[in-house]
This record gives C-alpha cells, sequence and structure tokens, in this order.
C-alpha cells in the first residue's frame, strides 16, 4: 500500500459564500459566515432581548420622519469583499438603505453597527466581527453593549480611517450615537434588566 494514491484533504468544513446564501434564504435558523466557515447563532437571554427592544425601540421613535433608519436583528450585512455575513443586533442606516446585489436581504451600507455582548459572544464580537465590520466603508461607529453589567464599548471610525475607542459605565450618564446626534441613558438602556 505505499504506492497508495490519496486525494488531497478537503478544507475542513469550507461552503462557498454562494452556497451558504442559499442555504441560509432556506433556513429557519440564523447562521452568520465568515470566510468559508458558517457559525450558527444561538438564542439570546432575557436581558439581551430587553436590551436590543430597548435601543431599537427607542432609536425607532427618535429617527421616524428622519434620514435614517434603525433595523433590527434579522437584516443581514456583508461588507465589501462578501467574506463576511453577519447579524447585528441593531443598525442604523442612513441615506436610504443598499442591498448586495441581486438581493433583497443582505445590507452593504450601514453606519452604526449594535452587538450586545454574552459571555459565550464577547470574545466573538469584540474580535472577528469588528475585524470583517471596520472594511465597511459606510460604518462610522460600532457599539457593544455588555448585557451582563452596565458597560459599553464604543467604536468610532476617525477622518484618518483609525478606530477611536470609548468605555462606557456607571461613572457615565449615556451612550452619544455621534451618527445621528443622539443620547442613549444607562437607565433607558438597561431599564427593566436589573442591571
Amino acid at each position: 500500500m505505499e504506492n497508495e494514491v490519496r486525494e488531497p484533504a478537503p478544507k475542513y468544513n469550507y461552503i462557498s459564500r454562494e452556497d451558504y446564501l442559499l442555504k441560509e434564504r432556506s433556513s429557519e435558523e440564523k447562521q452568520e459566515y465568515f470566510d468559508g466557515h458558517i457559525i450558527a447563532m444561538s438564542g439570546a437571554s432575557l436581558k439581551h432581548n430587553i436590551i436590543e427592544s430597548n435601543v431599537t425601540g427607542t432609536l425607532f421613535s427618535f429617527l421616524k420622519g428622519k434620514k435614517c433608519q434603525v433595523l433590527p436583528s434579522n437584516m443581514r450585512v456583508t461588507n465589501p469583499t462578501q467574506d463576511a455575513y453577519m447579524y447585528p443586533d441593531a443598525t442604523i442606516v442612513c441615506d436610504g438603505p443598499e442591498l448586495e446585489a441581486d438581493t433583497f436581504d443582505t445590507l452593504t451600507n450601514p453606519a452604526v453597527i449594535f452587538e450586545l455582548l454574552s459571555p459565550s459572544t464577547a470574545g466573538m464580537d469584540k474580535g472577528r466581527k469588528f475585524f470583517f465590520y471596520r472594511e465597511i466603508p459606510s460604518l462610522r461607529e460600532y457599539i457593544m453593549i455588555d448585557t451582563s453589567r452596565r458597560y459599553i464599548i464604543a467604536a468610532r471610525r476617525q477622518n484618518d480611517n483609525s478606530w477611536l475607542f470609548e468605555n462606557i459605565d456607571d461613572s457615565h450618564d449615556s451612550l452619544t450615537i455621534q451618527t445621528i446626534h443622539f443620547s442613549l441613558t444607562l437607565r433607558e438602556i438597561y431599564d427593566g434588566t436589573g442591571l
């Protein structure tokens, strides 16, 4: 058996973006895609859902009739190279949504992205997701809201394309979303969570 010819080993669990989108559009469960790999999304805690509702509800009321709008967590987002497809917990889009060519369900021009951090997702949200999100030219702010304590990280794109980070905790009264010139108090964000 020394001369046995072996097939090359396939890339482990690799899937093309076309196959991912085909599978995702017929699936009842959301999955994210990163550079050829699918990551299943798990359910969210009660605190996560309350915070998400608080943020999107307040933003919806503020943005009604304005040039920007808030979209919930079912709106998929992609980056320019289309090597990542993600479902942010909330997204603000301004000057009209732009969708990926020939599709109706993938946003390409988010201005602000919100991710809610849990112990199981914080590493991914602060690392891999931000790596892909920051490639999106329209993205001005990436806001990460902790669901286990009153703590927020706001990353803002600077004129030189670098990112400036602000840590917001109980010593601050509010989170300012600079893109839309609006502040949310920590009390509004965490209302009903017991935090």
